[in-house]
């Protein structure tokens, strides 16, 4: 039920109260004899006060209907997180997705409390060998999916595919991070460009902010050698902009 549609009931109910008028049918917000029909109740009106009661009550719980149906309506990924020191060493490029660098255990209980439901992971577990992250996030009810990048070698088309993939699917709010966050930018990037059709310089920004930093002239460099593979006009062509990238 919605709450507007609360608000005549229950304002007939209060002029009721305070006015001391006659009757209210529930259903219209209209007493009838000193009852209140189809609510269960009835108050004989020689007690002004235990009525006043009664019906001060009926109000409130008519308008609680509109907030248990409006809660149902929202989707795991509308959560808002909630404000929590470990969010703010990453950064939230866009809505419900958070980026940066690496977690340890003492941050999974922490981020599962500020709302995180998701973590992708961009660095292979070779580089963490004493933490096992994904038992770490699962074991504490977060989904988690890796899609290792080991450095600039692995930054081509599959794996920019692959981390869009991962980002559509995203369950809710959700961590996506490297060890600093330039391996994530630097996909972010190359997703911009490659996929959606940004300029190099338009996905560069979008790249620092998701975390590029480093990997910066590397993403500059695949992008130049796109653009020199579309202008080849031959195989002699396209040997040189392998050659430049």
């Amino acid at each position: 039920m919605d709450a507007k549609e609360n608000e005549g009931p229950t304002r007939h109910l209060r002029s009721a109260v305070l006015h001391g008028s006659g009757s209210v049918d529930a259903s219209r917000g209209v007493v009838e004899d000193g009852s209140i029909q189809g609510l269960g109740m009835t108050t004989p009106s020689r007690h002004p006060l235990s009525f006043a009661a009664a019906v001060f009550a009926a109000s409130i719980t008519l308008a609680a209907c509109a907030a248990p149906e409006h809660a149902a309506g929202q989707s795991a990924h509308d959560e808002a997180p909630m404000h929590s020191p470990v969010l703010t060493r990453f950064a939230t490029p866009t809505d419900g997705i958070h980026s940066g660098g690496r977690i340890s255990a003492d941050d999974v209980p922490a981020l599962q409390a500020a709302g995180i439901r998701h973590v992708i992971n961009l660095a292979p577990a070779a580089e963490t060998p004493g933490f096992d992250e994904a038992a770490a996030v699962r074991a504490a009810g977060m989904r988690y999916d890796t899609l290792p990048i080991a450095g600039a070698g692995d930054l081509d088309r599959e794996a920019v595919v692959a981390f869009d993939r991962l980002l559509q699917d995203a369950d809710g709010q959700t961590l996506v991070h490297c060890a600093s966050g330039n391996r994530v930018g630097a996909l972010a990037a190359l997703r911009a460009a490659w996929l959606h059709g940004a300029g190099e310089e338009a996905a560069v920004e979008e790249g620092r902010r998701w975390g590029l930093r480093g990997l910066e002239g590397e993403v500059r460099g695949r992008l130049a050698r796109e653009r020199c593979l579309a202008d080849a006009g031959g195989a002699a062509d396209a040997a040189r902009c392998d050659a430049a990238g």
